[in-house]
Order: structure tokens, then sequence, then C-alpha cells
């Protein structure tokens, strides 16, 4: 199966200038972001200060609970852009769990930024006290399984493939929610979940009694990476400095994906997406370091071959500062084409008007994924 390229190219302009100029933006803009109190909503809130105080735009936070509740706004047109997630962004794009359902469908995602951070790692966890090293290790042990949170199932799926493992080598435990899984975790319930390793429930299983371990992610085990990104092609190889267990130490071989994404659709004005994009990238001095893990939105951390498009105003913003090459922008127009083989793929099965819906538009989707020389995932 093609694995879709995540390579984090590096460029040697920097956000260096100060104070953006020339900014033809609204004097006030929406976004929709993460519930309060999330990092996601902090950063957005550090951004609007530092556009309130350069260029006297307000910067309205809605905070949304679910990848619904942020993208709907943003499909209605009464935000101009998101701070989401990859549920949002890449599983809003492939129309997949709650957005395959028939009122949603493929959505025309575009990216602007990402916060590539690289602090944190998000992995699945296991028990320290059951002498696991690897996550082939995993055979046979308890996994903990979210009910009705798709987007962290995957990631789990995608760390047991890199063992070399599915659902069915590994004995599942259902939880309602993520809090109770890491809870099931420090009282004996399950021997491994999901989580960004700076979690508050992470740092509380280390310090329990079994004690937490996060196996590694070899980055000479190309193959391996490949069957996780199989699952999860959003996932980079990452090195973790934050998190249970990692603080104060060399840090934790693992991997990780962007978050928060910010996005628009691909209607958007292309002049507002260039300034958005330009405001993000040249205001960067004024918000980094105002909200934890803040400093993964600078430009030279920005990953130009990700899962999802980049917007045209954006792509034109990159171009004015050298930060966009042929290679980036021929994956782009090949993720451009998968959306629209997707959508022609969700309205034709809309026309076939199927009795059951869910098993009609996965195999469509799929299908028209594997026609069009696509990796498929979901």
């Amino acid at each position: 199966m093609k694995v879709l390229k995540t390579t984090v190219v590096a460029f040697g302009f920097t956000a260096s200038m100060g104070v953006a100029q020339d900014l033809d933006l609204p004097r006030q803009l929406s976004w929709t972001a993460y519930d309060t109190g999330s990092a996601g909503y902090n950063q957005a809130v550090a951004i609007g200060a530092a556009l309130q105080d350069a260029a006297g735009v307000n910067l309205r936070v809605l905070p949304g609970k679910n990848d619904v509740s942020r993208t709907e706004p943003l499909r209605q047109g009464r935000v101009e852009f998101s701070a989401t997630g990859v549920g949002g962004s890449f599983m809003a794009q492939e129309g997949v769990f709650d957005f395959g359902a028939e009122n949603w469908g493929p959505q025309p995602i575009r990216v602007l930024l990402a916060n590539n951070g690289g602090a944190i790692n998000l992995a699945v966890g296991v028990a320290g006290d059951l002498g696991i090293e690897t996550y082939a290790d995993l055979k046979g042990k308890r996994v903990s399984y979210i009910v009705g949170a798709p987007a962290l199932n995957v990631n789990t799926e995608a760390y047991l493939a890199y063992g070399g493992l599915t659902w069915d080598d590994v004995e599942r435990v259902d939880f309602g929610g993520f809090g109770a899984s890491w809870t099931g975790l420090i009282e004996g319930q399950v021997d491994a979940a999901f989580a960004s390793t700076n979690s508050g429930k992470a740092y509380e299983a280390e310090a329990g009694p079994r004690g937490l371990f996060w196996p590694p992610i070899d980055p000479d085990d190309t193959e391996g990476f490949a069957r996780m990104q199989e699952i999860a092609p959003f996932f980079t190889l990452n090195k973790a400095k934050v998190g249970a267990t990692i603080d104060g130490t060399d840090g934790y071989q693992g991997a990780g994906y962007a978050y928060p994404v910010l996005t628009s659709i691909a209607a958007t004005d292309e002049a507002l997406v260039y300034n958005m994009t330009k405001a993000m990238v040249e205001l960067f001095p004024k918000y980094d370091g105002n909200s934890p893990g803040i400093g993964g939105w600078a430009l030279d951390k920005q990953n130009m071959e990700w899962v999802v498009p980049y917007h045209e105003g954006a792509i034109r913003y990159f171009e004015e500062v050298g930060a966009w090459s042929d290679t980036a922008q021929a994956h782009n127009d090949k993720l451009v084409k998968r959306q629209e083989a997707l959508a022609a793929a969700w309205e034709a099965t809309k026309a076939s008007n199927p009795s059951d819906w869910e098993a009609a538009w996965s195999e469509a989707r799929r299908k028209a994924l594997a026609d069009g020389g696509f990796s498929v995932v979901f």
C-alpha cells in the first residue's frame, strides 16, 4: 500500500522581521478551536492578543468539544478558520467516522499552517510493571478502546500495527472516555492506553503503583513505521522532551502529529488566507512563548508535504518568502486530486440512494482511492 510522505522540511527564512506590515485583514476574525482550557484554545487566544496589538484585529475564538462542532461553523461560513486536529483536518477530508454520515461527506479542507512543536509525542503508554519493551510485546495484553472516539482508537491501532499487531492480537477493553481508560491502566483493568506524553493522566500513571513506560519507535525500522502510516498517515517520527517519565531526560523517540492545524475550506477567499498566513508567520515573535507549546507555529517547523493540501493563499505567501518548492507543489496537487476523487465518489453514492449507507460509502471511497492510485486508509 502506498504511504503518503510526511517529510518535515526546514527553510532558511525565519520570522525575524518582527511585527507584520501591510496586513489586509478584517477588524474581526473568528476561529473555532478545541474546548476552553485546551492547548489549542490557549494558543489561539495568545495569537489573538498578538493580532490585536499589532494590527487591531479582534479574534473571536469559539470553543468546540469535538471535531464536528469545530468543523460545522467552518462549513457554514460562520467562521473563517478552524484551529483543529487530525480529526477536523485529515478525517474530515477523508469523509470517515463522523464525517462519513450522510449529512457530511469528504470536506475540501485546506491548511494554512500547523503547530509542529515536537515537544511531546502522542503514543500508547503501557503499565511499567509488565516488563514490556516493544509494541510487539503487547500481544495478548489488554489494550484500551474508547467508545465513540474513533480518532483515538485509530491512533492506538497504528501503534499496534507498528508492532506487527492488530486488534485481534490483543484483548480489547472498552471504556466510556479517555480519562476512564487511564484510570483503568492505573487500577489494573487494562495494560495500555493512548495519550499525549504530557497528559495529566500519564503523569498520574507514572506516579501510580504500576508505573508507566513508553515503548520506542525505532527510526531505522522503516517497515514498522510504514505499517503505522498505513493506518494513520499523519504521524511523523519525533523525539519528545516533555511528558511523564520523559521530563529531564534525553527524550523519548516516538511519534506525533501536528496540533493544532489552522484550516479553512477551499472556497475561502485567497487574499484573506494569504494575509492570515502572513500574519501568523510575521507575528510569530510576538506570540512565541505566550502559551505552552506555541513555538511549533514557526515557519521553519512547517511540513509542506503533509496529508491535507495547503490553500492557494497560503502557498502564495510561502512562494514569496522562498518556503515552497516544486516538490511541495506536486504533492499538494496530488492531495487536491485525492479530495476531488472522494467528492465524486460521495456524489455518486448519494445518487444511488443505497439502503445501507455506511457499507455503500465505505466500499465506494476505498474503490475511488484505489482506482485513483491513492493510498487507501480507513
